[in-house]
């Protein structure tokens, strides 16, 4: 009876909930606790199954369960409440993902750093992509593998057991409490893993943690597929998708967006696609370069998802370690880079460099042809050697129409492999898929990037490809439509409020090719001292961005996205897209993204309400 009920109310949710919750990226962060992601979407949802109350002015209501759907969303959440309730569990307990390979890896990682034993029971035949030799070899994780009929089968071990099993039900399971771990892999959705006992909920947060940052929750799509399979107790069926088509489409799209030849990858998302970049060439250097020091070059103020992820890889291996290097405001990138490197070639190391061009969020560019000159200087080891060539990853996400790799082009005699998000310009915020291209110096680079984005099963989805598909031909106008804008509303906050400080691209490196729609605003402020003055500038940002979100509802957000193709987006850097950066390397500024459809009239008039209300 209680199992029918809240199946029966599941299925009225689903018919009444709000098109945001499976069609949005990015998630209102006005709306949005931090430290009770999930758990607070789930209380009051809970609140609304109590009470029967299923009206669409219900759901719109409630808080946002994650800030970004790569992390989590309204219906990932609501898919893993619905398992929990089935074998009465903690909803926290269970998480979805859309890779059927991360949830296993994620448990492997945390009992790497801890020296706990695992076992891999599986049924059947593991998916072709799991390769244990390069997972014990490259990730450097340990673990025991073995097969048996079914959950029932497994004895106690002394360690965590992790069971796999291929499933065409959502929610089976058989709770052996010799199993830690139950992951049932979901042909073309993902897979959901659930955490069994008391004593495994420590890994709880290490598991979303991997989540949020190597791989994506199940897709909405996907997630709004496995609850029609739950509240229904039925098979999910596999449609039928024009998934090889539209890959073709959109790998020819890249190839000409980037002025590439070589193969370029399409991952579920920008930091699924840093992942496997990342993995590939520590897998090329322990082939090519065995015994030798692995060095990532990382900007300590980048976007923070690419500085902990960063530092989450080097944590797990002796020979990994990530340089801090500054890139931006008072530091010069170029002269960086050629200190960082010198410093690496004494020591024989294999320099790897990730960077953003722009900068986020000052939005600087460097001179490009020192850069060039910089990463090509041939360098020696303190012995006299060759020093070892760098290879740069670029994330040129805010300038994805700049070309750097082709024949001809300034990066295109240095190693260079080029990434961006999906979610931003790509597929206008409809989507969290991320690619990357190399230029032809990389192709060897990028086969084995391309063999760990299968390993990690963090290749787009079906839908995701689908809306690259459809999306990418316009890429590159609305890009200049939004750069239009932009620069209009720069000009204009310029006048109006010239004590401001604006980060921009200056009309000079617009005319090269940067054309970026984001600028972040360093306000004007007052104070007897400085923490009375950054006091101050911080309720200034949330003022004007709160004045924003309440005059513009249908065009201004609060979130950290941009790349959209309608309206304004507003955030805060340090306390979203820089969330765990050091404290000391935080922007505390607003970072306006404007799109190619926007009414500019309104917030001009809006942000000079704000400037006579200071």
């Amino acid at each position: 009876m209680k199992e029918t009920k809240m199946l029966d109310y599941i299925k009225e949710v689903l018919e009444n909930m709000p098109k945001d919750w499976v069609n949005l990226t990015t998630h209102r962060l006005d709306l949005y606790d931090e430290k009770l992601a999930k758990v607070q979407f789930l209380e009051q949802f809970e609140n609304l199954f109590k009470d029967n109350n299923y009206q669409a002015s219900a759901l719109r209501d409630l808080p946002t369960a994650y800030d970004y759907i790569r992390l989590g969303h309204p219906l990932s959440s609501l898919l893993e409440w619905g398992i929990a309730q089935l074998h009465e569990l903690d909803a926290n307990n269970v998480i979805s993902f859309s890779s059927q390979t991360m949830p296993v890896l994620a448990i492997l990682r945390k009992n790497h750093l801890e020296h706990k034993k695992t076992q891999i029971i599986h049924t059947g035949f593991l998916p072709d992509y799991f390769d244990a030799e390069i997972i014990r070899r490259v990730y450097g994780y340990d673990f025991e593998l073995k097969q048996a009929e079914s959950a029932e089968d497994i004895l106690e071990f002394n360690g965590s057991s992790i069971f796999m099993s291929q499933q065409h039900k959502i929610g089976a399971l058989n709770l052996n409490p010799n199993i830690d771990f139950f992951i049932n892999l979901h042909s073309h959705l993902g897979s959901v893993l659930v955490i069994n006992g008391k004593e495994n909920e420590a890994y709880v947060s290490d598991i979303q943690h991997v989540r949020r940052r190597e791989t994506i929750a199940m897709t909405p799509v996907n997630s709004l597929k496995a609850l029609h399979s739950l509240i229904n107790q039925s098979s999910f069926e596999d449609k039928k998708s024009d998934f090889e088509t539209d890959k073709i489409a959109v790998l020819e799209a890249i190839k000409k967006i980037t002025g590439t030849s070589t193969k370029p990858l399409v991952a579920s998302s920008g930091l699924s696609m840093q992942y496997a970049v990342m993995m590939g060439l520590i897998h090329d250097a322990l082939d090519k370069h065995p015994g030798k020091a692995i060095k990532f070059l990382v900007p300590p103020n980048c976007y923070g998802g690419t500085n902990d992820q960063a530092r989450r890889v080097a944590a797990c291996l002796d020979n990994v370690e990530v340089v801090d290097l500054p890139v931006d405001g008072d530091n010069d990138m170029v002269k960086s880079i050629d200190t960082v490197l010198a410093n690496i070639a004494k020591q024989d190391a294999i320099p790897y460099i990730i960077a953003e061009i722009p900068t986020n969020p000052r939005v600087e560019v460097p001179d490009l042809l020192q850069l060039k000159a910089v990463l090509s200087k041939e360098r020696t080891t303190s012995n006299g050697e060759s020093a070892i060539d760098p290879v740069f990853i670029l994330d040129q996400t805010f300038c994805p129409n700049v070309h750097f790799l082709g024949e001809g082009e300034i990066l295109s005699t240095v190693r260079t492999i080029s990434y961006a998000s999906g979610s931003k310009f790509p597929s206008g915020g409809q989507c969290t898929a991320g690619y990357c291209a190399g230029n032809t110096k990389t192709e060897g680079l990028m086969e084995k990037i391309e063999m760990h984005l299968q390993l990690c099963d963090n290749e787009a989805t079906d839908s995701q490809m689908e809306i690259l598909a459809r999306q990418m031909p316009s890429m590159n106008q609305r890009i200049h439509d939004a750069y239009k804008n932009t620069r209009e509303f720069v000009s204009f906050i310029e006048d109006v409020l010239p004590e401001a400080k604006i980060n921009f691209v200056s009309e000079e490196l617009a005319a090269q090719g940067f054309t970026p729609s984001v600028f972040s605003l360093d306000l004007p402020t007052k104070g007897n001292t400085a923490e009375e003055k950054e006091a101050h500038k911080r309720e200034l940002n949330l003022k004007l961005i709160n004045l924003m979100i309440t005059e513009i509802p249908n065009e201004s957000k609060f979130c950290v996205s941009y790349g959209q193709l309608k309206g304004c987006y507003w955030t805060i850097p340090a306390t979203s897209t820089q969330g765990t950066t050091k404290e000391g390397d935080k922007d505390y500024i607003v970072r306006t993204s404007v799109s190619p459809n926007i009414d500019l009239k309104l917030h001009k008039k809006v942000f000079m309400d704000f400037v006579e209300s200071i």
